[in-house]
């Protein structure tokens, strides 16, 4: 146990550490402040500019920005589904698979990857080729995490700015971010993921004989490559089936460690660069303190559950841990409950466990960071914009406390600013409930549950909020490669990722147009500890009163019911 502490506290730790180098570059390429990669990265895009006719000088409303990144993220989703159904006449494609016979499948595929979301209900190394792989999963995992931190920066924008309907140029924002950070970070990233044992390769499949005398396939591929940007990009699709619980995507503890700060190293250091553009560290730093603390609470919250695990399992006499079914005996329980906790906190959907074999107190934890709204560290750039909206709710509930105008690092927040923040947490929180009530009273929606009861609703719940939540994991009790959850899930997708992302744009349009408001006696500071306690009960109650009554039903009945010696 001792050793499970301190590989907890060293991850805490090295998070904290990356934090400020990584957010000070990422302010600083977002201001155009001179960096180190300058050298390399100002020619590359200045040819992306000169061959896409950019203009790098113009600024968009919020309303351009919206339309350009909605126009962009649409033509991937097209894009992406026409890889798909045609990879069989395609070429780097060694297996000879054909292309994805199921439109529904490829359809939600293709919203998926460009969602951020990552959803697979397809194994990879049995559906899809080489290329797309390649040219189809590692291109939108670069573009959906830029689309994600380009609207992260807007919105810090509109919070900088006064007197101006300006928040930037979307083309120049994704631009920067891929050449500037994902780029730079996946290299180095795939080098060390390759140098430890992630295959990287275009070999035709190996058959073997095993001692056995069978015969077995091993998959082979370029998986180092998109292995980096899945985790750097907190997009979490998996090369092979079993994702980050494969020893070719992960296998050692070291790689285990590198692949969960890759997790959280631009979601963590994103509230550091926030505050170094806003010109106050201590914004920062509330934010992230904020985040943190949640992090902690539902990290020890699934370790004490899966470490105290079944009590029905320890009255039988097994020695041992009684929850290591599901896990990977490579990293244990702390290394599989950590790793849960980073994925579900991050929206990356990356796995070394089955969570569906969690106990369900710690599958509640991983259901309820996602329903929270992806604000504990949260996607890269939807973490932070999803938090500041929290942020704004806080100060006004403060407001109206206190029979004052809320403001927040100088801006007034006032009726439109809380009509978008309430749209950006009801959209999603309702997707998730309706898409679960549809399914949970209807036969398509049964009809592919491996459990019922309390653990069934969990599977359904589960399967809504990752999708809404753009997280990408899943209870995998539940068959969700049907017509019914590949449109269903397709729909929560993109009412999930784009229902918040449209209210954010709106809100920093409306922020940057506003003029400062000076300090004064009566503001209420938003850069302490007790503004950061503030935001962590705000989070908390919104989900609380939201989602109890469902959670209800599912995993905490069915803890109640475990401990009382019931299964299902």
């Amino acid at each position: 146990m001792i050793y499970d502490i301190l590989q907890m506290l060293i991850f805490i730790c090295l998070l904290v550490i990356i934090t400020i180098p990584l957010g000070s570059y990422i302010a600083k390429v977002f201001t155009n402040q001179h960096t180190f990669f300058d050298f390399v990265a100002k020619p590359i895009e200045k040819f992306v500019y000169k061959i896409t006719g950019i203009d790098e000088s113009h600024e968009m409303n919020w309303k351009e920005y919206a339309l350009s990144l909605l126009t962009f993220n649409f033509l991937g989703i097209i894009f992406l589904f026409i890889i798909l159904v045609s990879q069989g006449k395609l070429p780097l494609n060694p297996q000879k698979l054909p292309g994805v016979s199921s439109w529904h499948l490829a359809l939600n595929t293709a919203v998926s990857f460009v969602t951020n979301t990552n959803w697979q209900a397809y194994s990879g190394e049995t559906t899809v080729s080489y290329l797309t792989q390649m040219l189809g999963f590692t291109v939108q995992n670069f573009l959906s995490a830029a689309t994600g931190l380009s609207v992260a920066i807007a919105l810090i924008r509109g919070i900088m700015r006064h007197s101006t309907k300006d928040i930037g140029n979307f083309w120049v924002d994704i631009t920067r971010s891929i050449i500037w950070i994902f780029l730079p970070l996946s290299l180095i990233l795939s080098l060390i993921l390759t140098q430890q044992g992630v295959i990287q390769n275009f070999s035709s499949y190996i058959k073997v004989h095993t001692l056995e005398g069978l015969k077995q396939v091993i998959a082979m591929g370029p998986v180092a490559s998109q292995e980096a940007i899945k985790m750097l990009g907190t997009n979490g699709g998996g090369f092979f089936g079993a994702n980050s619980a494969h020893p070719f995507e992960n296998p050692t503890p070291l790689t285990n460690m590198l692949e969960m700060l890759a997790i959280l190293a631009i979601p963590a250091s994103l509230p550091y660069a926030f505050g170094k553009m806003v010109k106050n560290t201590r914004q920062g730093w509330a934010i992230f303190s904020a985040m943190l603390i949640l992090f902690v609470i539902m990290l020890g919250t699934t370790y004490y559950s899966e470490k105290t695990g079944n009590p029905i399992i320890n009255h039988i006499n097994i020695t041992g841990p009684s929850t290591m079914e599901g896990k990977e005996v490579r990293f244990g329980i702390a290394g599989s409950s950590l790793f849960s906790t980073v994925t579900t906190a991050a929206s990356c959907g990356a796995v070394n466990s089955s969570l569906d074999s969690m106990t369900p107190l710690g599958g509640l934890i991983s259901m309820l960071q996602i329903m929270l709204g992806e604000v504990i560290f949260g996607g890269v750039g939807s973490g932070l914009y999803s938090m500041l909206i929290d942020a704004f709710l806080a100060v006004f509930i403060v407001g109206l406390m206190v029979g004052r105008t809320p403001e927040y690092i100088g801006k007034k927040i006032e009726s439109y600013e809380m009509k978008m923040s309430i749209l950006a947490i009801i959209i999603p929180a309702s997707t998730i409930l309706i898409g679960s009530a549809i399914a949970s009273v209807t036969k398509a929606g049964t009809s592919s549950l491996l459990n019922h009861g309390p653990h069934g609703l969990s599977e359904i719940l589960y399967a809504f909020a990752s999708a809404a939540g753009n997280n990408g994991s899943a209870f995998a009790g539940l068959n969700s490669n049907t017509l019914f959850y590949n449109l269903i899930t397709s729909i929560a997708m993109i009412i999930g990722r784009f229902g918040v992302i449209i209210p954010a744009l709106a809100i920093a349009g409306s922020l940057a147009n506003k003029k400062i408001v000076p300090v004064s006696v009566g503001t209420f500071p938003t850069d302490n500890a007790l503004f950061s306690v503030l935001l962590v009960g705000i989070v908390l109650i919104i989900g609380a009163l939201t989602f109890f009554p469902a959670l209800s039903l599912g995993p905490i009945i069915e803890q109640l019911l475990m401990n009382a010696g019931r299964l299902f």
